[in-house]
């Protein structure tokens, strides 16, 4: 029995060590953080305007922040800053572990989508000045939230590769021919090609919010965008406006223009619904 008793010991000093070693670290960072906040306060004294953002802060990983809140940060007010520069201000010189995404900040890559003073924008292209101080930070609505402003996207992509976003056709030119495109067909898809994918136009959509299965407003452009396109032919747009018409496709649709509102590239997102309406009806229709 007294064997059993070492070798149970033994088996849990390892677990007691690593436990002390991540508690330890823990504290570490949480010293570090406070030094950061500690410094930038001082750098601050001298600072003629400051704005303050309310950020939405949740890890889910960590004892003690697995419950929602806000962290208010005092910011330095630049002209020209955007939303995103005062967020990396944050988390260089507050908090580190202040977690959001962010990528090429000239608002093509669409990664810094926020929900901010309750509207849907690209952190990158928002301007400080044209806010209500302070200025409120959110993650996407109607979606799950990985860590602080961060969500995941998976859903959104699944959509968006349901409708076979990529060019199909079954008329491809010889190997010396171009496949060519109206000036007039490219002029009607040109808007529809704009998507950078950010989500902002299915965050704000209450019909995607209440039904998990509908495509939504994204990935119905990006269906728009192909099936309007003279190049991929008859039986292609067909294929395609049979996918769109589904139960969960265009007719969900309730025109609120709400996505069209918060699109940060100004596509005409219920317009193209409208439009796939239209074709879906004209291609059933039967004269005999």
């Amino acid at each position: 029995m007294s064997t059993q008793v070492t070798e149970q010991e033994t088996e849990t000093e390892p677990e007691t060590e690593q436990k002390s070693a991540h508690q330890q670290r823990r504290l570490a960072e949480k010293r570090e953080r406070a030094g950061m906040r500690e410094r930038a306060e001082e750098d601050l004294s001298g600072t003629e305007e400051t704005v303050k953002i309310k950020v939405f802060r949740f890890d889910p990983e960590v004892k003690g922040k697995e419950e929602p809140r806000f962290d208010t940060f005092r910011i330095p007010f630049t002209k020209g800053m955007t939303v995103l520069d005062a967020l990396i201000y944050a988390r260089d010189h507050f908090d580190s572990s202040l977690t959001f995404r962010h990528s090429c900040r000239q608002a093509i890559c669409g990664s810094d989508a926020l929900f901010i003073n309750g509207s849907q924008r690209l952190g990158c292209k928002t301007q400080m000045s044209d806010l209500e101080w302070p200025v409120r930070i959110e993650p996407l609505p109607h979606a799950d939230v990985v860590k602080d402003l961060v969500v995941d996207m998976e859903h959104f992509y699944d959509q968006m590769e349901s409708v076979e976003p990529y060019f199909q056709t079954n008329d491809l030119p010889g190997a010396d021919e171009e496949q060519r495109q109206t000036r007039e067909n490219r002029e009607k898809v040109k808007m529809s090609t704009r998507c950078i994918w950010c989500s902002a136009c299915m965050s704000s959509c209450n019909i995607a919010a209440g039904d998990n299965e509908y495509l939504g407003p994204a990935a119905i452009n990006k269906a728009y965008r192909f099936a309007m396109d003279e190049r991929e032919g008859d039986d292609m747009t067909e294929h395609r406006l049979n996918i769109i018409e589904q139960e969960h496709g265009v007719w969900r649709c309730q025109t609120q223009f709400s996505c069209t509102e918060v699109c940060p590239k100004d596509i005409p997102l219920t317009e193209h619904i409208q439009e796939l309406k239209r074709e879906a009806v004209k291609s059933n229709l039967k004269f005999w």
